[in-house]
């Protein structure tokens, strides 16, 4: 996977690369258990300091997406749970985005439209099998 960052944007860097992280994981294209750079490599790669990375890997560590072991380094969660407190913030955040939907004449259908085909996009949903590169 490759990440892009766009340096102009109003989202912060470490949010950027969080977000990126998510969707390669909800797309499948990182698998459950695969390995992610180091914080240097990954600083290295992307051209930001290595402080940024720090905070977007805690960001996910804290969220459970990915683990961290000093000694193996960070990698994807093997079990990524969904827990109440992630079904009160999703509930919340799709509140809002139907919300700005209607507002911007966006119908039902159309909004539920969007949904499907971006929730077909994502991987199977079911564990995927490591794969030995752990490069993003």
């Amino acid at each position: 996977m490759l990440i892009t960052l766009n340096m102009s944007s109003d989202i912060p860097i470490y949010v950027q690369l969080r977000n990126q992280i998510v969707m390669a994981i909800g797309h499948g294209k990182l698998a459950l258990g695969e390995g992610l750079p180091t914080v240097r490599q990954l600083a290295q790669d992307t051209g930001v300091n290595a402080m940024t990375v720090n905070k977007a890997y805690a960001i996910l560590k804290n969220e459970g997406y990915i683990e961290i072991d000093r000694r193996h380094g960070a990698k994807v969660s093997p079990s990524l749970d969904v827990t109440g407190e992630f079904r009160e913030k999703l509930e919340g955040e799709l509140e809002l985005l139907i919300a700005e939907s209607e507002l911007k004449g966006v119908g039902r259908e159309d909004f539920l439209e969007m949904c499907g085909r971006i929730f077909d996009s994502m991987g199977t949903g079911e564990p995927q099998i490591p794969s030995t590169e752990g490069v993003l």
